[in-house]
C-alpha cells in the first residue's frame, strides 16, 4: 500500500525565535540546529523512508524556499513542491496539497507533517505511523497523533481523548482540542491521563479531507476544486499566485479539528519535540555534568552551568562564568541572551532590521 501513501511537508514557516540561525533568508526547517550533519526537513524526509516512495513527497513551502528544498532533497520532483504566494496558515496549505495529489490518486492515504520538529526513535515513529495509516484506510477517519506528556506543559495545544479506546486498543475518539493551558490546568490534565500534547501530525484518506473541507471550510474547498484541471501544467502558478491569498488565514485544527465529529488520536511517545525555542532545543539534547548543551567542535565553557552554546564548525570559542544562557552565532551575528528572557529574541531580531 505504501505507493498509495502521500506525505505532505508543511515547511514555509521562518522560525524566527531560533534567531541568528534561523533567518527569513534560511528558516529554521533548513537548518542543522541539532548538530547532527542535516537539516530538520531532511530528517523529516528520512523518517518516511520506506513508509512512502519519494515521489509521493510534497512539500509546501514560500516560493522563495523552493530551490532550498530541492536542493536539500535532490529526488524531490520539482512539480510536487508547492509555492505558497504568501503565508495564510495551515489550513489552506493542507488543502492545496489535497487536491493536488487527490488529482494523482483519488485514493491516496496522506500524512501531513511539520518540518521542523525532532523525533529521537525512529522505529517506533514509523511503527505508529504504519498503525494509523491502517486504521484510516478505507474509513472516513481523521487520526491526529497525540504526544504523551513528560510534563505539564503550558507550551503546547492539548487533546482530550475519549475514556475508552475504539477497537485499535491505541486508539481513542476525540473529545476536545484545548488551548495553551496554565501551570494548574496542565497539571490537572496529567492528572486525568487521557491528555496528550497535539503534535501536528495527521493522518487521513483524500476523500475524507476533501469531504471535511467541503463541509467546514468551502470557500477553500471550491478555490482549490475549481483548479483540478489545470494541477501539473503550467497554468498551476498563476493560479495559485493569484487565488491563494485569497484564502483565509486559519489554521487547520480551528478549521476543522475542532468542528468535525470523526476525530479520533493515538497517544504516541517517540522521543518528540517540536523544537519550538532554544529553550525546548536545551531540555532534548544531551547535557555535560554542568548541564551544558554544546553544539560545535571548538568550543570550552569554564565555569559555566546550565548554558546552550551553537557555534559554527571551527569556530573557536571560549564562554566563562555564564549559567543559564544561551549563546549563539551565525553568519557574522552573535547572541548573548538569558534562557529565561528568550521570548524577547523576535525584538532583538528586529534591532538589525531597521
Amino acid at each position: 500500500m505504501k505507493n498509495s501513501t502521500y506525505l505532505v511537508i508543511m515547511a514555509g514557516g521562518i522560525g524566527s525565535r531560533f534567531w541568528p540561525l534561523s533567518t527569513v533568508e534560511t528558516p529554521k526547517q533548513f537548518l542543522d540546529i541539532v548538530g547532527t550533519g542535516k537539516s530538520l526537513f531532511q530528517q523529516t524526509i528520512d523518517r518516511f523512508k520506506g513508509i512512502c516512495p519519494i515521489q509521493n513527497i510534497f512539500v509546501v513551502t514560500s516560493a522563495r524556499y523552493s530551490d532550498l528544498a530541492l536542493s536539500q532533497c535532490p529526488g524531490l520532483l520539482p512539480e510536487n513542491i508547492l509555492k505558497e504566494p504568501c503565508m495564510r496558515n495551515t489550513a489552506p496549505c493542507i488543502a492545496y496539497a489535497a487536491w493536488k495529489i487527490m488529482k494523482k490518486n483519488p485514493e491516496a492515504r496522506i500524512v501531513v507533517t511539520p518540518s521542523d520538529h525532532m523525533v529521537t526513535d525512529t522505529i517506533e515513529f514509523q511503527r505508529v505511523i504504519r498503525s494509523g495509516l491502517r486504521f484510516i484506510t478505507n474509513k472516513n477517519r481523521i487520526l491526529t497523533l497525540g504526544i504523551r506528556p513528560s510534563n505539564p506543559s503550558t507550551g503546547y495545544g492539548y487533546i482530550q481523548a475519549d475514556a475508552k479506546p475504539e477497537r485499535n486498543p491505541e486508539i481513542f475518539k476525540v473529545s476536545a482540542f484545548r488551548e495553551k493551558p496554565d501551570l494548574k490546568t496542565a497539571v490537572s490534565y496529567l492528572e486525568q491521563g487521557n491528555y496528550s500534547w497535539n503534535s501536528g501530525l495527521f493522518l487521513w484518506s483524500a476523500a475524507t479531507i476533501r469531504e471535511a473541507f467541503n463541509r467546514y471550510l468551502p470557500e477553500v474547498a471550491e478555490i482549490f476544486s475549481n483548479a483540478s484541471n489545470i494541477y501539473y501544467s503550467n497554468q498551476e502558478q498563476d493560479y495559485i499566485n493569484h487565488y491563494f491569498p485569497a484564502c483565509p488565514n486559519i489554521s487547520i485544527d480551528y478549521s476543522i479539528m475542532e468542528k468535525a465529529d470523526n476525530i479520533y488520536t493515538m497517544p504516541c511517545d517517540f522521543g518528540w519535540s517540536d523544537l519550538g525555542t532554544w529553550g525546548s532545543l536545551f531540555d532534548e539534547l544531551h547535557k555535560s555534568k554542568e548541564q551544558n548543551v554544546v553544539i560545535g567542535d571548538q568550543v570550552r565553557l569554564i565555569d559555566a552551568e546550565e548554558c546552550i552554546v551553537h557555534m559554527p564548525l571551527h569556530k573557536k570559542v571560549v564562554v566563562q562564568g555564564l549559567k543559564n544562557y544561551i549563546v549563539a552565532e551565525s553568519s557574522g551575528t552573535l547572541l548573548i541572551c538569558n534562557k529565561n528572557e528568550e521570548q524577547r529574541i523576535r525584538e532583538f531580531s528586529g534591532y538589525f532590521n531597521k
